[in-house]
């Protein structure tokens, strides 16, 4: 060919090779990802493929797009007591003062709560038909129990309780939903109502305290367990649905708050659709907050008996009845009903939960600087991410472990260390992946979300699955020391000695020595980030399948 023939009218390609084969590539799109979980590990269809976006997310392969949502902290802090401590010369003249008083106050406790107790246990004596309402003459010898509760309260400082409004008959609102401050309600719930209440399983073990709520035919819920949530929702329903039972007292909270939020509701008060009588408790104070937060019960008792008098406020609100007129579930019913409680305690309503109270005792037990630092509003998380409270306590084990600083915040090598990881682009990556705002240095917000942004990938377990049979060279069922080095080394290079020693010690959950298919998952579980060290033996495999799809055909 001529470069003299070379013009903008020459054909690109000469015709005077028509009769060599053209060579066509075919490229087929890539089937949508299995679903199931199931492995079969000489499955060739491979759903982990490479894109751009590896070369910057070491979590694309699991289809895991960086920038997700953080939402901003709240600075609210709804189980804090504002009085903790003994502070100024008036409280402590006033507590030295009442010092004789506070002694006969808690004999007379003592007198009240044995005398409840002994009533209690003559009520129940021979009472094997716990599933039917509690006959009356028993009902009678309670109401001696119940002026002791009062008596109780009189001992704590409650001489006068202000009441505003009147408790609606049982027979057009069977539910009671109030607000949830101290131990203190219970009790006056108790004398006032006589209700049946939902309560932890914990609680039928507590000295004198299990005997008297058996009395009132509790409810018992574990609040962790999904079947022990929907037995206590069908006894809510069928006592609500008998006028032989007492009408029955929710706190739908489920923990106690220091009054000046309403926190998330929980839905068992609800789901029933029965109306719902509300009912607002307050506790005035100048010197004294006597909200069951951050404080024991022993401080919080001698407190209450060392004050000339405390102060709290029932008011019964108007009935809410769920809408009838068109289907309406049991959360908008839920939040109609904290709105109407937060609107008259004219409080803000926020998100968080009971899952927020054990992040907080988790934070406080490892001796963190500000406890607080580490809620994160977990009735959003939940209902976002369907994340459970447990799982949220385990991303604060490995957070922890990482050694935050006072401000709750942890830097790069103490990422690292919690990860047992050693410094190179591959974890910088990682690292980067959690720090959304890209100042070098994460809080446990962003650690939480970025890892329950992984756990929940519909392709996570399938990838935790794939990376085990992959690294199981000899189909042992077990992975050893050396196959998860030669595994993790594909992602950081010379990762051997103690690196590998400690990695392993993560990995190998019940300490014999081997990596079984439940270690290595629970481990990642824990610690989902961990999954994008398997990326290149996932994307190797994934490679293969690319490959059978480039299909060159010769004609």
């Amino acid at each position: 060919m001529a470069a003299k023939d070379h013009s903008l009218s020459t054909p690109l390609l000469s015709s005077g090779n028509q009769h060599q084969p053209h060579v066509i590539l075919t490229v087929h799109d890539q089937p949508d990802p299995p679903q199931s979980t199931s492995v079969s590990d000489r499955d060739p269809k491979s759903p982990f493929q490479s894109t751009d976006e590896n070369c910057h997310n070491p979590f694309a392969f699991i289809r895991a797009h960086d920038g997700f949502e953080v939402p901003g902290s709240s600075t609210i802090d709804p189980f804090r007591n504002h009085t903790p401590k003994i502070e100024g010369l008036y409280e402590w003249l006033k507590i030295l003062i009442c010092l004789p008083i506070a002694a006969v106050r808690l004999v007379l406790f003592g007198l009240c709560l044995s005398i409840g107790y002994l009533m209690t246990k003559l009520a129940l004596a021979g009472w094997k038909d716990k599933q039917n309402p509690m006959p009356k003459w028993r009902c009678r010898l309670m109401w001696v129990t119940r002026v002791c509760g009062r008596a109780i309260l009189f001992t704590f400082g409650y001489h006068w309780i202000k009441r505003k409004g009147k408790p609606a008959p049982r027979e057009i609102a069977p539910i009671v939903v109030s607000n949830h401050v101290s131990y203190i309600e219970p009790i006056f719930f108790f004398y006032e109502l006589f209700p049946t209440i939902v309560s932890s399983e914990s609680h039928d073990s507590m000295p004198f305290v299990g005997t008297i709520i058996r009395a009132m035919q509790v409810i018992y819920v574990d609040r962790f367990s999904r079947s022990s949530r929907k037995h206590a929702v069908n006894e809510i329903k069928r006592k609500a649905s008998c006028n032989q039972f007492p009408r029955l007292l929710l706190f739908p909270e489920g923990t106690t708050s220091n009054g000046k939020v309403v926190i998330s509701f929980q839905l068992g008060a609800f789901i029933p659709a029965y109306p719902v009588q509300p009912v607002v408790v307050r506790y005035p104070y100048v010197h004294f907050d006597q909200s069951w937060g951050n404080i024991s019960v022993a401080k919080l008792m001698f407190r209450m008996f060392t004050q000339f008098h405390n102060f709290m406020e029932i008011e019964y609100l108007p009935l809410v009845y769920p809408n009838q007129n068109r289907k309406e579930n049991a959360s908008h019913f839920a939040q109609r009903t904290a709105h109407d409680i937060a609107s008259s305690l004219n409080v803000a309503q926020t998100s968080h939960s009971y899952g927020d109270f054990m992040l907080l005792a988790k934070a406080s037990e490892s001796k963190q600087e500000n406890p607080s630092l580490y809620m994160v509003e977990m009735a959003w998380i939940q209902s976002s991410l369907h994340l459970t409270a447990l799982e949220a306590l385990d991303f604060l084990d490995v957070y922890l472990s990482m050694n935050p600083d006072p401000s709750g915040h942890v830097e790069f090598r103490d990422f690292l260390r919690g990860l047992r990881l050693k410094p190179c682009g591959f974890s910088e990556k990682m690292f980067e992946f959690i720090d959304v705002r890209k100042i070098g240095k994460i809080t446990f917000k962003q650690f939480l979300l970025g890892s329950a942004h992984i756990l929940k990938q519909p392709l996570f377990r399938h990838a935790c699955e794939v990376a085990f049979s992959d690294c199981d060279m000899n189909g042992k069922n077990y992975i050893l020391k050396q196959e998860l080095e030669d595994a993790v080394s594909l992602a950081i290079p010379n990762c051997y000695g103690d690196e590998i020693n400690g990695l392993f010690s993560l990995f190998d959950v019940d300490n014999n020595g081997r990596i079984s298919r439940d270690d290595f998952v629970s481990c990642l579980r824990r610690r989902p980030l961990l999954i994008a060290l398997f990326a290149p033996k996932l994307l190797h495999r994934g490679s293969s399948l690319a490959d059978q799809s480039l299909v060159e055909e010769v004609l």
